[in-house]
């Protein structure tokens, strides 16, 4: 991004007084009366017209909830954003910073950041019409022109708006309805910049009423005196659907005044989720010890979340956040990195082992309706494991028999794996079932001889098996047959009866 430079970038000394700035040629027509809205209507024109990435590091809304933020932002409207959590709602207002120019002139010393040629406060007004050209500017960077607000129950409107301060009246001699002994809230502070609120249903409705009045006239009214404050400021937000559309927590007047409606959503595919995933997870460890987490892993970690978005024991109408497989994630990488430096290895590859270890990060991230109360947390994230790994396994395992290694345990064989087990006898007992280790191929291993990843791979497809109900598996036991072969009728002989009469 490289919107519209300042004049002293273009290779103008930087002006210090009004008086300089006004000398910048062709600066007045530029800059000076460009709102907010328009500043950052120029600069993402440009942006759409260099084909730059509008909203780097957001996946999976390239094609739904950025091109209706852009017709919002061209629109020069106000706009929320609805969505669950875990749905990039703040890292997209976030990004809303890039489409401002680098930095602004404003007053310097002014506490809602006053443009030096068309300032609105009084004092402002009062020291350019005291010392004219010679009024001192100061420079204002774009990450200053980004507020943000979490919305509660206890935010106020002095919080917001601002409030009388008697002390400031004392000291000036000023009656408390003068202008002057206002101190500004965060809105007006937000002045020539981006104010955002989070979850905008939990204002109180007096302090929705007095964003509407701003947004509608560009009124303030501060203990009950009125004060008239046109303020310079693209208002977003953000809030949960199910809060937003409730009868009571949001007033209609303001929902009439805010420009667009933008729903936003959780990965459509899992490779989608997983680009999210590896790109926030932090898995590049310092500590000498190389952990590879396989991409089949990947996919079940993804799948997790999508399999608990659409369980009916999990609660919708909450969600499911994408922080359930980034965490999940590195708490995967933790287990197999904690494994290797117990065993004393350089390197290891995550095992599925690594993914159970991870559940305190799964049921952390869920909101259970009564039924899944019922069963459990835990009880919810194993099944929620065994049915991730059973779709991954039906897509690399699709139409493989696997009969020689069911066979392998139906004939007695079982097969439980020790927690601190060093690779190399992992490998030697995995290899002792019958038909494994032929079929690791399908996950990528290309080396059967690589203990590590064929090792992985392995547990995989034993996983696998039992989550499609071929073999079975407990804690005591391990792995071994979901049911034991009868054994084969001896051959018998036909004797003639004897008779004794």
């Amino acid at each position: 991004m490289t919107p519209t430079t300042t004049g002293h970038s273009a290779g103008h000394p930087r002006p210090r007084t009004i008086g300089e700035l006004k000398r910048i040629p062709d600066f007045d027509s530029r800059s000076a009366g460009v709102s907010v809205k328009n500043e950052i209507r120029r600069n993402l024109l440009r942006a759409i017209e260099r084909n730059e990435p509008l909203f780097p590091g957001v996946h999976g809304y390239e094609d739904t909830v950025i091109p209706q933020i852009v017709n919002a932002l061209l629109s020069r409207h106000n706009f929320i954003l609805l969505g669950l959590r875990g749905q990039a709602k703040s890292r997209i207002l976030r990004g809303l910073l890039q489409f401002l120019d680098p930095e602004i002139p404003v007053i310097a010393g002014c506490e809602i950041n006053d443009n030096p040629l068309q300032p609105i406060c009084r004092g402002c007004r009062e020291r350019v019409g005291a010392e004219g050209d010679n009024t001192p500017i100061a420079w204002l960077p774009r990450d200053q022109r980004y507020v943000e607000k979490l919305a509660t129950p206890d935010v106020t409107i002095a919080d917001i708006i601002g409030d009388v301060d008697p002390i400031r009246a004392a000291r000036g001699g000023r009656d408390l309805s003068d202008e002057l002994t206002i101190h500004y809230g965060l809105l007006p502070r937000a002045n020539r910049g981006i104010f955002a609120i989070n979850e905008l249903p939990d204002l109180a409705g007096k302090i929705q009423v007095g964003l509407f009045n701003i947004m509608q006239e560009g009124d303030i009214q501060i203990k009950g005196y009125p004060l008239r404050l046109p303020l310079d400021v693209l208002l977003v937000f953000s809030a949960n659907p199910e809060d937003y559309t409730a009868r009571g927590k949001i007033i209609t007047p303001l929902k009439d005044r805010i420009g667009a409606e933008i729903r936003t959503h959780y990965p459509s595919t899992v490779e989608e989720g997983i680009a999210i995933t590896t790109q926030e997870a932090w898995t590049a460890r310092d500590s000498g010890i190389t952990v590879e987490v396989p991409d089949y892993l990947c996919q079940v970690v993804e799948e997790i979340a999508f399999q608990a978005r659409e369980d009916k024991r999990v609660d919708r109408r909450s969600g499911v956040s994408q922080r359930l497989p980034i965490s999940t994630l590195e708490s995967l990488v933790s287990s197999a990195e904690q494994h290797a430096a117990r065993t004393s290895e350089r390197h290891t590859v995550a095992r599925i082992a690594d993914l159970y270890a991870a559940l305190p990060s799964i049921t952390g991230k869920m909101e259970l309706e009564y039924e899944g109360e019922l069963k459990g947390a835990e009880v919810i994230a194993r099944e929620l494991i065994r049915t991730a790994i059973g779709r991954v396994f039906s897509k690399y395992f699709g139409e493989v028999s696997f009969q020689p290694v069911v066979q392998w345990f139906e004939t007695g064989g079982e097969l439980k794996l020790p927690d601190l087990i060093p690779t190399g006898k992992r490998y030697e007992q995995l290899a002792k079932v019958q038909g494994l280790l032929e079929n690791v191929g399908k996950l990528g291993v290309t080396n059967r001889k690589d203990e590590a990843h064929a090792a992985a791979a392995a547990e995989m497809i034993l996983e696998g098996l039992w989550a499609h109900r071929r073999i079975g598996r407990s804690e005591e036991r391990g792995f071994y047959a979901e049911k034991q072969r009868a054994p084969e009728p001896r051959e018998t002989v036909s004797r003639p009866r004897r008779n004794y009469n």
